[in-house]
C-alpha cells in the first residue's frame, strides 16, 4: 500500500500540473466562493425559467384586486396595479442580470482591446491612451452614464451600451499592467524574433497569458453593473414600465413602503442576495487565481 502511494505521487509530480488546474483545486476548498457559485446559479436559473413557470404575466394587470400581502393565490403579493410580485421579481432578475452580463461584455471588449494595445505598444502611444483613461476617470461615473442615457434615449439596449461604454477604463488598466510585464519575457522576445505579426503576438500569446486576471476582475464586474442598473432604474433613467427590473421594482417599493412593505422587501432581498453570492465568487475565484492571495 505504500509502494503504491509513493508510486501515485510519483506519477503525479511527473505528470506536473498547471495554473488553471491548481486555482480549481484551491477553489473546490473555499467554501464560501463554491456556496457563492451555486446561489449565483440557482439565481440565474430561476430568473430565465421561472417567468415561463407562472400562471401570470409580468405586466398582468388586476385592478379590482389591487395590492395584497402574500397568499396562496400570490405568493409574494401584488402591487397596486394588481400584478403579481413573485412574477415581477423574477422577471426583474432577468433583466438586472441580461443588463449586467451584457454590459460587462461590452466593457470587457473595450477594457481588453485598449489596455493590450497600450501595454504591448508602449512609448507615446502608451502614454497618449492612458492619458485619456486618467481624463475619463476624473470625470463623473454615474453623471457620464445618466448624460448618455439622456442624449441617446431611454432605450433598453442603449442601457447596457451606455453601461459598458465607462466600465471599461478600470479593466484597461488591469490588462495594460500585465501587458506590460509579459511583453519583456523571453516567449515574446522569441516570437518578435521569429519576425510574426504584432497582431499575432497580441491575440495569440499575450492576451491568453493575462485571462486569469481579466475573469476574476469580469466577475467582480458584473455586481457592479447590476447596482448601477438598479440605481438608474430608481431615478427613472433605466429600465422603463411595464418592464421590470429589481431596481424598478425597489424604485415602487419605496414609493408605498408604509402600507405595502412587501413591495420593498422581496425585490430587495433578491437582489442583495444575488449581489453577495457574486462577490463572494469572485472573491474566491480571485484567491484561487492568485496564490499570494491565498489563505492556505
Amino acid at each position: 500500500m505504500l509502494r503504491r502511494r509513493k508510486k501515485d505521487a510519483l506519477a503525479d509530480a511527473e505528470a506536473g500540473t498547471s495554473l488553471w488546474k491548481d486555482a480549481y483545486w484551491r477553489l473546490r476548498k473555499n467554501r464560501l466562493a463554491l456556496f457563492g457559485a451555486c446561489v449565483s446559479c440557482i439565481v440565474a436559473i430561476v430568473a430565465i425559467a421561472g417567468p415561463w413557470c407562472s400562471p401570470y404575466a409580468y405586466d398582468e394587470q388586476d385592478r379590482e384586486l389591487g395590492a395584497v400581502g402574500p397568499c396562496a393565490a400570490h405568493w409574494l403579493g401584488t402591487d397596486l396595479l394588481g400584478r403579481d410580485l413573485l412574477t415581477r421579481t423574477l422577471y426583474g432578475g432577468r433583466v438586472s442580470l441580461l443588463v449586467g452580463i451584457a454590459a460587462t461584455a461590452v466593457s470587457l471588449v473595450i477594457g481588453v482591446l485598449y489596455g493590450a494595445i497600450a501595454g504591448f505598444l508602449g512609448g507615446r502611444t502608451d502614454a497618449v491612451m492612458m492619458r485619456v483613461v486618467d481624463v475619463l476617470y476624473a470625470l463623473p461615473f454615474t453623471i457620464t452614464v445618466i448624460i448618455l442615457m439622456v442624449y441617446f434615449g431611454r432605450n433598453f439596449v442603449l442601457l447596457f451600451l451606455a453601461i459598458g461604454a465607462v466600465e471599461w477604463l478600470t479593466m484597461a488598466r488591469i490588462v495594460r499592467g500585465q501587458i506590460l510585464s509579459l511583453k519583456e519575457k523571453e516567449f515574446i522576445e522569441a516570437a518578435v524574433v521569429m519576425g510574426l505579426r504584432r497582431r499575432r503576438i497580441l491575440l495569440r500569446h499575450l492576451i491568453p497569458n493575462v485571462l486569469g486576471p481579466i475573469i476574476v476582475y469580469t466577475t467582480l464586474t458584473i455586481p457592479n453593473v447590476m447596482i448601477l442598473e438598479a440605481f438608474l432604474s430608481f431615478l427613472g433613467l433605466g429600465v422603463q414600465p411595464p418592464m421590470s427590473s429589481w431596481g424598478l421594482l425597489i424604485k415602487e417599493g419605496v414609493e408605498t413602503m408604509e402600507p405595502f412593505w412587501w413591495m420593498l422587501v422581496f425585490p430587495s432581498v433578491a437582489l442583495s442576495v444575488t449581489l453577495f453570492s457574486l462577490n463572494f465568487f469572485g472573491d474566491g475565484l480571485r484567491d484561487a487565481l492568485d496564490p499570494r492571495m491565498s489563505k492556505d
